[in-house]
């Protein structure tokens, strides 16, 4: 073991680790298959990266380099029976089927140590470096275009964003004059992300709409539009429910919108007719109460697990009813909001004729769970 404990120190306090990759499973209940570990460079830190490999996707896990010693260890120790290591001074083979009496294979290296800034690279649709004016004016990027340490997981929030925004943008003619609504807009960092990256770098013809209840945020949002010259961006007071555009909507979002708000705001959306719909819902607490089923009382007994079910059976129900009046619907990874850690978008186009077995799907589902949602509203 010393001898183990002290090859794995050197690799990481020399920074000569290329790739580590475990293999040979200790139990069948584990859920990978293998994890591959390298050194990656984050913000210009050194730091290591781990590849979850199971059957049908790969995860990642960034950690930083005073805990790389540490997760080897547990990874040798609770997981896996064998590690094959590649650094630049050698190639080791680690056996440790018994824990306490680990085996070492040395070999000369066969690979060589990659850029490790090349591995970390994003082509962000808003770089990091590059001074943009309403990400300065937020207090997200200093004058020189440097995204505030503080302020990165916002940053690559908001290019998440984009770039799910960038591909629904081939829904609509590229002559077409957008309007686009933006339901719980709070300090806007994404509408005013909308407005730069569609007015501004693509140079599309847009009007968007922020609306919030609170007062002081849209005075603030609308001094900031004003200052930036922002003509056809503006943000108004109201509530989802009670909001009337001024003509149909291309583009609905709706980011944060408490429980109800957004089974709203997506009826709001539908009546529209808005060709793109993009939706991260929170607080779905409406079924909560309602869900009574005795099959599943052994589950819903549980108030954690009665929480997250309601949410799933919320947004599938949400799910139905769009696919039901005509919209593709997906459910995909955004990450996660300030106010909460919901972080499952649903991504509605407009792009197919209603469907009836969505419409049988949902009044099943309602019957099976004896729930009334919101959502029924829309039909």
């Amino acid at each position: 073991m010393n001898e183990l404990n002290n090859l794995i120190n050197s690799l990481i306090e020399d920074n000569t680790l290329i790739r580590m990759i475990f293999s040979g499973s200790r139990r069948k209940s584990l859920a990978y298959q293998k994890v591959v570990l390298r050194p990656v460079a984050i913000h210009g830190l050194a730091a290591y990266q781990l590849e979850y490999h199971s059957e049908k996707k790969v995860l990642h896990k960034n950690i930083e380099k005073e805990d790389c010693y540490a997760m080897i260890l547990a990874l040798l120790t609770n997981d896996f029976k064998q590690a094959n290591i590649f650094s630049t001074k050698a190639d080791y083979q680690i056996l440790v089927s018994k824990i306490d009496q680990p085996k070492l294979i040395k070999k000369p290296p066969s690979k060589q140590l990659e850029s490790l800034s090349h591995n970390q690279i994003k082509q962000y649709l808003i770089p990091d470096g590059t001074p943009c004016d309403f990400l300065i004016r937020l207090g997200v990027m200093g004058q020189e275009g440097q995204v505030l340490k503080k302020y990165y997981a916002k940053f690559r929030q908001i290019n998440k964003f984009l770039e799910i925004v960038e591909d629904s943008l081939k829904h609509f003619p590229v002559d077409k004059n957008l309007l686009i609504i933006d339901f719980g807009c709070g300090k806007a960092y994404l509408t005013f992300a909308l407005y730069y990256y569609l007015k501004l770098l693509k140079k599309r013809q847009v009007e968007i709409v922020g609306l919030d209840l609170k007062e002081d945020v849209i005075d603030f949002c609308n001094r900031v539009a004003l200052d930036l010259g922002y003509d056809s961006l503006s943000f108004k007071v109201g509530d989802i429910e009670g909001y009337e555009a001024d003509g149909k909507a291309d583009m609905v979002v709706t980011l944060h919108a408490c429980d109800t708000a957004t089974d709203f705001a997506l009826i709001k959306a539908v009546s529209w007719g808005a060709a793109v719909i993009l939706s991260v819902p929170c607080c779905q607490h409406e079924l909560f109460e309602q869900l009574s089923n005795k099959i599943n009382d052994p589950m819903l007994k549980h108030g954690l697990l009665k929480d997250r079910f309601t949410a799933i059976l919320t947004d599938t129900l949400r799910g139905l009813k769009l696919e039901e009046n005509g919209y593709e619907v997906s459910m995909v990874e955004f990450t996660s909001l300030e106010h909460t850690a919901k972080n499952i978008m649903i991504k509605a186009l407009k792009i197919k004729q209603p469907s009836a077995s969505a419409k049988e799907a949902y009044e099943s589902l309602v019957d099976f769970w004896h729930v009334v949602p919101t959502i029924g509203q829309l039909k």
